[in-house]
């Protein structure tokens, strides 16, 4: 059983807290930019397995493209993956692979899913308080900080009690 969700990343700043000097005025450098890619990401949150892509969009084709690349990934698989109700989760032209199931969540109910704890700690290394010159320079952080996540650490972020 997976949980999946999407998440924005994109070059304008966001300011998260800091330690700073008492009685000084502090200066935090920020950017203003609207370009972003997406980040889909399904957590087994017991086992710390993921499965991750990161797209353009969030739509129905890109949804089913990341259905179907899951699909190949775990071709011996029989998956369950819990999602919320977005409307391209619940498109007509959602085209679901035979080795996955679909079930959603209920509306309005964020904290039911434990990947939205991942995309706190992935939003924490990498865009709180960064700048980043361009979107590739910053696809390839979140890349590495992805890669740098390890299943034991994925597990206890997201795992279920």
């Amino acid at each position: 059983m997976f949980f999946m969700d999407e998440s924005r990343f994109g070059t304008h700043s966001k300011i998260g807290h800091g330690w700073f000097k008492t009685g000084q005025r502090s200066c935090v450098k920020m950017k203003l930019g609207f370009q972003n890619f997406y980040v889909y990401s399904s957590v087994e949150p017991n086992s710390g397995e993921t499965f991750t892509l990161i797209l353009p969009n969030v739509n129905t084709d890109m949804l089913n493209l990341y259905l179907q690349e899951m699909s190949r990934q775990f071709a011996d698989d029989k998956i369950i993956l819990v999602m919320d109700g977005a409307g391209w989760h619940r498109s007509r032209q959602l085209n679901l692979p035979a080795n996955i199931s679909i079930i959603h969540l209920p509306p309005y109910s964020p904290e039911l899913n434990p990947v939205e704890r991942f995309w706190q700690q992935l939003k924490r290394i990498t865009i709180r308080n960064k700048i980043y010159d361009s979107i590739d320079e910053l696809e390839v952080a979140v890349c590495a900080a992805i890669h740098d996540f390890t299943p034991e650490r994925i597990a206890q972020i997201c795992a279920i009690n």
